[in-house]
């Protein structure tokens, strides 16, 4: 599975530097302000839901609601974590922002079920931008998997956590005015198995073979710092780091 020789290189531990992040990550921040600093828990759980919607609209599709009607839902599901009442209890949920978000849906849709979903639309709050067009375009590659709608909930979890990655790590290149190079070596960096041979890679881009596998190198290094940073955004504790490298593995087959 892509990625998966990437992230397994740096599963020894949480370091000391996970454990100074946590002070400032999006859940341990949701957790510590709910109930105390509104403000900041909406805007930390604001973050989180942007990122993590499309495997929440693609569980309501499994469950048998159509394309409008699962936007309305996820887009209502999102309403409620933001308001005032639901952010005051979230700290009893404590653990993984994934099994709190897919409990909570799970609780949403029951009550959902007994409401008439018209009275429910637009709302008048603030939403979670979502693509529908792209959710449907995606979900309809997935109608073929068997899969149980949990089981395709934390595969998607577990790319959209990937694609996070790779967005921040295509950045920060960007940034570094090595944006071709790192679209040239995107491949290897995942451990695509037909990825370019080196030496073809190298010739591109105009450097030796040696500078080429040194430059696949320190991406892939920044990627697995990059990938444990964005799961401590969505656990409790450093010590569940690991356990969600290992769930992430999982997930994705690997």
């Amino acid at each position: 599975m892509p990625g998966a020789r990437v992230m397994s290189r740096d599963s020894s531990g949480a370091s000391e530097a996970d454990a100074g992040r946590f002070a400032t990550t999006h859940w341990s921040v949701v957790l510590a302000a709910a109930g105390t600093d509104e403000r900041r828990a909406r805007e930390a759980l604001a973050k989180l839901c942007a990122t993590y919607w499309y495997p929440l609209y693609a569980f309501v599709r499994r469950q048998g609601f159509g394309p409008e009607d699962a936007e309305d839902l996820t887009q209502g599901f999102f309403a409620h974590l933001l308001e005032h009442e639901a952010l005051a209890t979230v700290d009893q949920a404590k653990g993984k922002f994934r099994s709190f978000l897919l409990a909570s849906l799970r609780h949403f849709l029951a009550v959902e079920r007994q409401q008439a979903l018209a009275q429910k639309r637009g709302g008048g709050h603030a939403s979670v931008p979502l693509d529908a067009p792209y959710a449907e375009k995606r979900y309809a590659l997935e109608l073929a998997d068997a899969a149980s709608p949990d089981k395709v909930f934390e595969r998607n979890w577990a790319l959209a956590l990937m694609e996070q990655v790779l967005d921040r790590l295509r950045a920060e290149q960007v940034v570094l005015d090595k944006r071709a190079q790192f679209d040239l070596l995107r491949d290897c960096l995942m451990g695509d198995p037909d990825a370019p041979r080196y030496a073809d890679l190298a010739a591109k881009l105009r450097m030796s073979e040696d500078a080429m596998k040194m430059a696949v190198s320190r991406l892939r290094r920044r990627y697995r710092q990059l990938l444990r940073q964005e799961i401590a955004h969505t656990v409790s504790t450093p010590a569940e780091v690991e356990e969600e490298i290992r769930h992430l593995f999982a997930a994705l087959g690997c």
